[in-house]
């Protein structure tokens, strides 16, 4: 039988270390704090820079999280956990992961918008690699600078579109911090070969170069031929320095997110999580529902509201799910519908970005509808005339499905699924609760942030929160463990069908479209199996045997429990 569990070995248990005294007390990963054994103590000059009580990790654990839950607001509990990532990083991933429901919403979505829209009044120590546009010249000097020897996933950003926020400029580096700590927390990448960056080319936020904090450069953005010459010579710095390196962008505009995509995806081994691993987490969901529900997506309408990267990802992944249930490409792309700023997206509509105009509908398919201004056909226009069975929110447009919508939707569809994604939570397009009353609980229903349960006439029903950790850590497993050289879109699918399998709604049809967090290691192991074996499937990675693959996905687990130190000789 094979078992996806790391196993400890007495080799993880015992490291060499170089550094003694403050050095050693102020490298974070080294750092045990209190928790230094009396030898350990004498053989690394600690003596007396201690309290004298050697604490057990259980110790710290307690007097930590008493620390957390004594701070009022979620923003100083985000402070007090990067605080602590930066003096002790295996005491920070233990506590995570022993609290991970509480804390995910704290060290990421939601609350890590708001950490970013301070980021400068917040401001505590360097943390990744900052870029700025004036150092072109310079980025092999800049990647040398970095501390980590063995770097082998990157999370990239530019700031530009951080969450449902806009442009934060250098205070997008939140994202890269708080992507990659999920990457350690969920899959157990280890966190020494992780490495946030962020791209300084500007904002156009005015609030933040009228702010006298701002720590990024006040000027405004880079555009055109000068950004992307940048951006190729950053890739090209990161192909010399690390060749083998995972690089996944984050939070790019959507007018530069998909065309990086296409322009590197097969340089190098790269991906975009908010194209990719959002669609591959919805599909994930979109799965599990039609299991429930005792369909197929080859048998569904689906309206997005939202035409960006995040909709496009989607929507592409689910023309591949459906044309795997046996649909010409050509009909699935004809079943999905695109609502965005300027209403539906049909071929009639002149300026559509290349991403949009694949999936433009035929205008020809409208002529007889009913709708007040034929030249905008709004998003309750298409849900009237298309009676949906999906129903999707990207837009960030709080509100957007408003009680006469989803009363309008449900009265075609026996159960409706209906998923706003928006981020963070004030972005929503709906709450579960009031969709679970409009349609009298008949609603599948997930969302992007999360949400407590709801409780309606009697049934109480858990809100799946469709959460990108739930692949992209799964998958940089897979590929860390694997070996493999690109990340393609078959690869996301297989993450979503394995992720699919593991829906509780399979179960319990109240139960959420996702598993619980908890769970979330032995789902991202799972995962990362499903994208190795398609890496080798697609001659990406060396074909090695199921148990092989098995053996290197558990070997490249790490675990944040202290080691034993040694001096190093």
């Amino acid at each position: 039988m094979l078992t996806l569990m790391p196993k400890k070995t007495q080799k993880d248990e015992t490291m060499e270390v170089s550094l003694t005294g403050l050095a050693l007390l102020t490298h974070p990963r080294l750092n045990k704090g209190s928790a230094f054994s009396d030898e350990e103590r004498r053989e690394f000059g600690l003596l007396g820079l201690l309290p004298p009580h050697p604490a057990t990790m259980e110790e710290q654990l307690t007097r930590t999280y008493e620390n957390y839950q004594r701070k009022p607001t979620d923003i100083e509990r985000y402070i007090y956990l990067a605080s602590l990532q930066d003096r002790n990083e295996t005491l920070f991933f233990r506590l995570m992961q022993d609290h991970i429901t509480e804390m995910m919403p704290i060290v990421y979505t939601p609350t890590v918008g708001a950490a970013c829209q301070q980021y400068s009044h917040l401001y505590r120590r360097p943390h990744g690699l900052y870029i700025p546009y004036q150092e072109k010249d310079n980025l092999d000097a800049i990647l040398a600078n970095t501390p980590i020897p063995n770097v082998k996933v990157i999370v990239v950003t530019d700031g530009e579109r951080i969450l449902g926020l806009g442009d934060l400029g250098v205070g997008g580096m939140g994202i890269p911090i708080g992507k990659l700590a999920l990457y350690t927390l969920c899959a157990g990448i280890d966190p020494s070969t992780t490495l946030p960056i962020v791209l300084d080319v500007g904002t156009n936020n005015e609030s933040l170069i009228n702010d006298p904090l701002y720590l990024g450069w006040k000027h405004e953005r880079v555009r055109g031929q000068d950004y992307d010459d940048f951006i190729e010579a950053f890739v090209q710095a990161v192909m010399r320095k690390w060749p083998t390196v995972v690089l996944q962008w984050e939070d790019f505009s959507k007018g530069n997110a998909r065309r990086l995509l296409d322009r590197y995806q097969d340089r190098l081994c790269t991906f975009n999580d908010d194209i990719q691993g959002t669609g591959a987490v919805t599909l994930a969901g979109l799965l599990a529902a039609m299991d429930a529900i005792g369909s197929k997506l080859s048998q569904q309408q689906i309206v997005m509201l939202g035409a960006g990267s995040a909709a496009t990802g989607i929507a592409d992944q689910l023309v591949v799910a459906m044309v795997g249930e046996g649909m010409s490409e050509a009909d699935a792309r004809q079943a999905i519908w695109l609502v965005d700023s300027h209403g539906l997206v049909h071929d009639g509509r002149s300026g559509l970005e290349d991403f949009k105009q694949r999936y433009a509908q035929p205008q020809a398919k409208t002529a007889d509808w009913q709708v007040a201004h034929p030249a905008m056909m709004t998003l309750e226009d298409v849900v009237h005339n298309v009676q949906p069975g999906i129903l999707i929110g990207t837009g960030a447009q709080p509100g957007a499905f408003h009680e006469a919508l989803v009363r309008d939707l449900a009265q075609h569809v026996e159960r409706p699924v209906i998923f706003p994604l928006s981020n963070p939570t004030s972005k929503s397009e709906a709450v579960p609760a009031d969709l679970l009353a409009w349609t009298n609980g008949r609603a599948l229903v997930a969302t992007g942030s999360p949400f407590a349960p709801v409780y309606y006439e009697g049934t109480t029903y858990t809100i799946g929160q469709c959460n990108n950790s739930f692949i992209f850590p799964g998958v940089g497993l897979g590929v860390v463990a694997s070996g493999a050289r690109r990340v393609t879109e078959s690869m996301f699918v297989a993450a979503a069908r394995a992720l699919s399998e593991l829906s509780p709604t399979r179960h319990n049809p109240t139960a959420s479209l996702y598993p619980a967090l908890e769970g979330i290691r032995d789902v991202s192991r799972q995962v990362a199996l499903a994208v190795a074996l398609e890496a080798q499937r697609l001659g990406h990675a060396d074909r090695l045997s199921l148990e092989e693959t098995v053996e290197r996905i558990n070997a490249a687990v790490w675990e944040p429990n202290y080691k034993q130190y040694r001096p190093a000789r």
